[in-house]
């Protein structure tokens, strides 16, 4: 895997070994990007089920401001600090905690993201507790990226869907406040 544009653009990464983590293809995120364009400069980034930390890492990459990953798998959260050594990437803080329990911490505290990105398993069907907190971590103007398998369409309550296109096996659903 690569970095894809930015300052870090060509460099590569690792992902965590094994088969519990799904890294974004190098083309849905570019996809993913070039849809988000506009909100990622001096944006604060959050990134759920972070995996190898493509999404974030992306993103620190193309001029965020900070960005935090959210993931609970130690080989996971140790690559993802691999990766942030490797690129020299600051404003970003691993949080290894499950994603409900991590957004939890970051609504309680009351922090707010311009961009959040989540790819969640493809076999989770339970937005329920992701939607009792998403609402709240996003902000205002900000916008949610929802990872899922082409043939789901992701429900969130409180969210609206701004756009949903299909990407081979992956469909990517953006939400924003209503």
């Amino acid at each position: 895997m690569r970095i894809i544009a930015g300052s870090r653009r060509g460099h590569t990464i690792q992902a965590p070994k094994g088969f519990d983590t799904r890294p974004t293809s190098d083309r849905v995120r570019e996809n993913v990007f070039n849809i988000v364009a506009p909100w990622v400069e001096g944006a604060r980034v959050l990134d759920l089920y972070a995996g190898s930390g493509a999404m974030g890492l992306e993103a620190l990459s193309r001029g965020a401001e900070a960005a935090v990953f959210v993931e609970c798998d130690p080989e996971a959260v140790r690559t993802i600090e691999r990766n942030l050594d490797k690129l020299g990437l600051t404003g970003a803080r691993v949080v290894r905690h499950d994603v409900v329990t991590g957004l939890g911490q970051e609504s309680g505290a009351g922090r707010k993201y311009d961009l959040v990105l989540a790819d969640p398993p493809y076999t989770m069907t339970d937005y329920h507790s992701l939607s009792r907190y998403l609402p709240g971590v996003l902000a205002d103007d900000g916008l949610l990226v929802f990872e899922t398998a082409a043939k789901v369409e992701p429900d969130l309550p409180g969210l609206a869907v701004r756009t949903s296109r299909k990407y081979g096996s992956t469909r990517v659903t953006v939400f924003e406040h209503p």
